[in-house]
């Protein structure tokens, strides 16, 4: 008789589908890491307070110690594995290793997952708790440092280069919106 506590679920990762039977109680964090070796994402507090297992979920930013894996079956994950374009780095990724924002290391897939899900909000107009006008019409407010900030107020960083941070999350949101406007004026 099959156990009613576990099942196979199919995961769709950084575009590859993994097939792996679990218990409905594991994580997508603990599915990633010890099933699958997907290692850069990591465990901090296993309690979806600091950020550092932060994934991507159709799009979306995600702590992955608080996901079920079961719930992610069907879905879109993006680890940070998933985010470079082989060998060429993702914008995000340059930028934190140009501005040096990383210290030890261990925060930063987190911290990158997470300002690629920042960029994505706030170029589709999302308001945070820094925005100052939230009305629709008003479009997507500046990209300041106190909107960084609070959007990334998530992830936590022991080494404390929040300052680089902020900058590399700026930087790549510039090169996201230069690119943006370089298809559009492609297209005209």
């Amino acid at each position: 008789m099959p156990s009613s506590t576990s099942s196979a679920i199919t995961l769709n990762i950084n575009g590859e589908k993994h097939t792996l039977p679990v218990d409905h109680r594991t994580t997508l964090l603990d599915a990633l890491r010890e099933r699958l070796d997907l290692t850069g994402t990591k465990k901090g507090c296993d309690q979806g307070q600091c950020g550092a297992c932060t994934v991507l979920l159709d799009g979306r930013r995600a702590v992955s110690c608080l996901q079920l894996a079961v719930a992610a079956e069907g879905r879109e994950i993006t680890t940070i594995e998933g985010v470079a374009d082989g060998d060429e780095l993702h914008p995000v990724q340059q930028a934190f290793l140009d501005l040096d924002g990383y210290q030890c290391g261990y925060c930063t897939p987190g911290q990158i997952c997470s300002a690629l899900g920042v960029i994505k909000e706030h170029a589709a107009g999302w308001p945070s708790a820094a925005t100052d006008d939230v009305r629709p019409e008003a479009g997507p407010p500046p990209l300041t440092a106190d909107e960084i900030r609070e959007r990334m107020s998530g992830n936590l960083c022991r080494c404390g280069a929040y300052v680089s941070i902020v900058q590399a999350v700026a930087r790549a949101a510039e090169a996201e919106a230069e690119g943006a406007r370089a298809g559009t004026e492609a297209a005209v």
